[in-house]
């Protein structure tokens, strides 16, 4: 089942992970939409640099430090995604909270370890 995905963090900077998750995520046919901190374009995926109220997202993926995540937290619920995905270095106890309080789940992972081995 293909899963649109939201990349929070996105980068054009192929040494990002947020880069090779877009690039790997649309290799896997999934419809992506990507936001970061300036705008671009990764594997046909605009890059924007405004929360845009996407709509029918399953999956949002982390690629923002913590300490930034709070002014997304509104933005995020608001999308109502079936989960989270916190990779490497987004770990947030507080985001973990708000989310379960919504009902949506909460991963700690690997976006692309998650789609090379078939568990996205």
């Amino acid at each position: 089942m293909k899963k649109k995905t939201l990349v929070i963090g996105a980068s054009t900077n192929p040494s990002r992970y947020s880069f090779m998750a877009i690039n790997r995520l649309t290799g896997y046919n999934h419809p992506t939409v990507a936001i970061g901190l300036r705008e671009g374009e990764v594997a046909g995926v605009k890059i924007e640099k405004e929360m845009l109220p996407f709509e029918d997202i399953d999956t949002i993926t982390l690629y923002i430090n913590p300490r930034r995540q709070p002014d997304y937290y509104d933005y995020i619920l608001s999308l109502n995604p079936e989960r989270v995905i916190f990779n490497p270095g987004t770990e947030n106890r507080e985001l973990y909270d708000l989310l379960r309080e919504n009902n949506i789940e909460i991963e700690v992972g690997c976006t692309l370890v998650m789609l090379g081995s078939n568990q996205y």
